[in-house]
């Protein structure tokens, strides 16, 4: 009597196909003979159905565990053919190299070594692209953090001269917010970032902060760093310090970019701010984290690029969240909108047309109340318009350093 019913190698052999993929699980087990085919059959059903096929763990984290252990153990043969179907199975390269550099630590720095060229050498043949990075004077990053406190971890790059720039990141985020734009800009330009206190690898901030704490740390920043005056580079509470920073330090200041960002909430907006605070207040960032990516970036640009977009989620699970609490608390109260007329360097106000948080007419009314100010539009962008439009962003703002040199 036959039967449609699968049994455990049936279900192992569906999940040994998903990760390693069809030519290699048929060369292994149709071409099975009487000397390894109870072999084949005792992996498929073992391996692959009652270890690969348990709950508790996704497919992804099973395949970059099997990456490290394989690594750990120097069996490159399995490394290889694990790594190869990590990569066309669209495992994201971060991941895949965050655990190669994790087993550098605990697996020894030859082992990561071998790893990372078996690994490069799977791209090459797969045809990815990897983009040039060379430790070299001007590219390198140089990371650094301030004696003066609060101490805010800094990230200095780019060319010894030229209009100096600082960036500064969303909320949520850190400084690798602006990995791209400060690659590019630091060809032609000297470049800091910084991490706003309570976030990344600056100083936790337990009590609420405020905005003029904020831009003062700026101020010092600079002050430090001896460059100014600066072009300053904010994105959407960057752009708010910025605000502040133009206002209360002109001296300290050349250029302002001014990205999604506004100048003062509508007294219906506060609710929305005391509703996140007591969210992440009871629940960590992991209560908010799905709404900030659906503001952060477009329905479009999270279906066309899913690792970007996860990877965004890492980033934010991965804020303090006593720390995102004491700056939603500066945020709230932004109010420099009276101020901003006192602003005279050139100004570059960047909206995103799909940015549901600071949308395009609160960005308008910041251009209209800064003398000479430039409105760049990004249509399709949404909150994050230096990720959903990196060129176009790129290229508005080289047109304001021209204006500021």
């Amino acid at each position: 009597m036959t039967t449609s019913r699968d049994d455990d190698f049936d279900r192992g052999l569906k999940n040994r196909r998903e990760v390693l993929g069809e030519d290699w699980v048929t060369r292994s087990t149709a071409g099975a003979n009487s000397f390894n085919a109870d072999f084949q059959a005792f992996i498929t059903r073992y391996a692959w159905h009652d270890v690969w096929g348990r709950p508790g763990l996704d497919r992804q984290t099973r395949r970059l565990l099997v990456l490290a252990m394989t690594m750990g153990l120097a069996r490159w043969e399995e490394f290889e053919l694990h790594c190869r179907a990590a990569v066309r199975g669209g495992v994201p390269l971060e991941a895949i190299k965050e655990t190669l550099m994790q087993g550098a630590i605990y697996c020894g720095v030859p082992a990561a070594n071998t790893a990372f060229k078996i690994t490069q050498e799977i791209l090459k043949a797969e045809h990815v692209t990897l983009e040039p990075a060379p430790l070299v004077a001007g590219r390198r990053v140089q990371v650094h953090h301030t004696f003066s406190q609060p101490q805010l971890r800094v990230a200095l790059q780019g060319a010894e001269h030229g209009v100096p720039i600082v960036m500064s990141h969303a909320l949520g985020l850190d400084l690798g917010m602006w990995d791209e734009l400060a690659d590019t800009l630091g060809e032609h330009h000297p470049v800091l970032r910084y991490d706003q206190r309570g976030h990344g690898g600056s100083a936790p901030q337990r009590e609420p902060a405020t905005l003029d704490e904020m831009v003062d740390d700026v101020a010092r920043l600079v002050r430090e760093w001896g460059r100014g005056p600066v072009v300053f580079i904010g994105l959407s509470m960057g752009g708010m310090v910025g605000q502040g920073f133009a206002i209360r330090h002109p001296e300290l200041v050349r250029g302002l970019v001014l990205a999604n960002t506004t100048a003062r909430y509508p007294d219906e907006a506060q609710l929305g701010w005391t509703q996140r605070i007591a969210t992440v207040q009871q629940q960590g960032m992991a209560g908010i984290v799905d709404t900030v990516v659906e503001r952060y970036l477009s329905e479009d640009m999270r279906q066309r690029e899913p690792a970007f977009a996860q990877a965004l989620r890492e980033r934010l699970l991965r804020c303090d969240p006593a720390g995102y609490v004491a700056c939603c608390h500066a945020v709230r109260a932004v109010d420099w909108l009276d101020g901003l007329s006192s602003i005279k360097v050139p100004a570059l106000v960047i909206a995103g047309g799909r940015d549901t948080g600071t949308p395009p007419e609160m960005n308008r009314a910041i251009a209209e109340r800064i003398a000479g100010a430039q409105l760049q539009l990004l249509e399709h962008a949404a909150h994050l318009s230096v990720a959903e439009a990196p060129e176009r962003f790129a290229d508005a703002v080289r047109g304001l350093l021209k204006r500021a040199a």
